[in-house]
């Protein structure tokens, strides 16, 4: 299974986000997904299941427990990917970013010329 299809499940997103901050048991991830998502324990089991056994997620028993970990190598593959695309999303960001400088320094502009008003006005007044 190709990683972008492994990845296209938003349940198994959810789950690869949960095993980002660390190393979780099986049940301490079911417990999450299963009230964020609504699905049940099996099911958030075969999502690990999937994650496993196409590299995404390690293993490893503890007593009773199973404790999964996030593999970064097949998530790699996705980045190497869409790195073909890049040429399509980076200018666009370039121009948010531009957008964004010149909006706030129009408020900052605007935020100057009223507190220049309103010293002015007190002047006047006083």
């Amino acid at each position: 299974m190709h990683a972008l299809d492994v990845l296209g499940d938003p349940v198994r997103r959810r789950v690869l986000e949960l095993l980002a901050d660390g190393e979780r048991s099986a049940g301490e991830v079911a417990d999450v997904v299963r009230a964020e998502r609504g699905i049940s324990q099996p099911a958030v089991s075969q999502h690990l299941k999937v994650l496993r056994e196409n590299g995404f997620a390690t293993v490893r028993v503890e007593g009773r427990r199973r404790l999964y970990a996030v593999r970064p190598e097949p998530l790699r593959e996705a980045e190497d990917w869409l790195a073909g695309f890049r040429h399509v999303w980076e200018p666009r960001l370039d121009a948010l970013g531009t957008e964004i400088a010149r909006g706030q320094r129009e408020r900052r502009r605007a935020r100057a010329e009223h507190e220049q008003q309103h010293h002015d006005h007190e002047e006047d007044a006083g």
